[in-house]
């Protein structure tokens, strides 16, 4: 008896600590979205939210990990669905196709962020405190968060595309910029790297680049595995030190 007593604590106790994860579908149009909604066990005071946007594959393990980390820490979080419930890449050939259409109507991709956006408040998210962060396509997507003045107090971008096309028109820059940058990633090249920084001082923008040493592009995907002589690889070291400089600016911003 005192066992099973012993057991249904325990039980409990799990049951209350454990942040609540959940798919959320909303719409845009006609098209089904399919996000993820994490719920943290114990929220931050004032409920911060955080709203992923994923790498061109769409919503994968990386994501739900990350998800689930800031969850823990206190952090509302959403994983925002770009692409469509019936959407998903199958490969990295249709994902490459599929991030480039976005790349090319900016403006379609800056809706799906604002409607994901809109979800993370529906769940929970403090609308006046919220900070979105990115993995490569979805870097390139935080940054456009900033760009277009987006409601939220940052943006992180994780070996993020920075590109932009020089037709827009460069606006006040509100939200705080950090971009966290493999040094010796050529996915990103030197010159749109040099355009980024020129637009972010004409933009007025509080931002910061960190560079990591030996990381290539997607440092912080497991999967890409450690080959740097592929262009996408695994690096432990910025891995860490690029979530705990995005740490410390959650604190800062939010």
């Amino acid at each position: 008896m005192k066992n099973i007593f012993y057991l249904f604590v325990f039980s409990f106790v799990v049951s209350t600590t454990v942040a609540q994860q959940k798919a959320v579908e909303y719409k845009d149009g006609s098209q089904v979205l399919s996000g993820i909604s994490v719920k943290p066990a114990k929220a931050l005071k004032g409920n911060p939210g955080i709203l992923i946007l994923p790498a061109w594959m769409g919503i994968q393990n990386h994501e739900k990990e990350v998800a689930n980390q800031l969850a823990d820490l206190g952090y509302q979080t959403f994983i925002a669905d770009i692409y469509g419930i019936d959407q998903r890449p199958a490969s990295t050939k249709e994902a490459g196709a599929k991030a480039g259409y976005y790349k090319k109507n900016i403006s379609e991709y800056q809706k799906r962020i604002q409607l994901a956006l809109d979800q993370l408040v529906k769940q929970g998210g403090n609308r006046d405190a919220i900070v979105v962060i990115g993995y490569c396509f979805g870097g390139t997507g935080a940054v456009e968060a900033a760009r277009t003045n987006m409601k939220v107090n940052g943006i992180v971008s994780f070996h993020g595309g920075l590109g932009r096309d020089e037709s827009r028109t460069i606006e006040v820059i509100i939200p705080k910029v950090l971009v966290l940058h493999g040094a010796d990633d050529n996915f990103v090249p030197k010159e749109e790297i040099e355009k980024f920084q020129a637009e972010m001082r004409t933009a007025k923008a509080d931002w910061q680049m960190v560079y990591y040493a030996n990381a290539v592009h997607a440092f912080t995907e497991k999967s890409a595995g450690n080959d740097n002589s592929k262009g996408a690889a695994y690096n432990e070291k910025a891995d860490k030190r690029s979530w705990q400089a995005m740490l410390d600016f959650l604190k800062e911003v939010l």
